[in-house]
């Protein structure tokens, strides 16, 4: 019997940093350009301040240049 927790049924969730406010929050995936686009225009004049932590960012662009072969040829 296969058995889920609550936490299978929540959308993945990526971690947004600002630095001009300080702040860090958890935001859905699929509302993650929103929820940015959004935070800039209303606190920062739309300047790009708040962004998607740069530790996961590079994470995940490591994943899929991995992924995709593009490190191969690196070493």
């Amino acid at each position: 019997m296969t058995t889920t927790s609550d936490s299978d049924d929540q959308p993945a969730r990526v971690p947004i940093v600002c630095s001009a406010c300080e702040t860090t929050s958890r935001i859905p995936l699929s509302d993650v350009a929103d929820a940015i686009e959004r935070h800039n225009d209303q606190l920062h004049d739309g300047d790009d301040v708040a962004e998607v932590d740069p530790d996961v960012a590079d994470r995940i662009a490591d994943l899929v240049a991995t992924e995709l072969g593009l490190l191969d040829d690196a070493e």
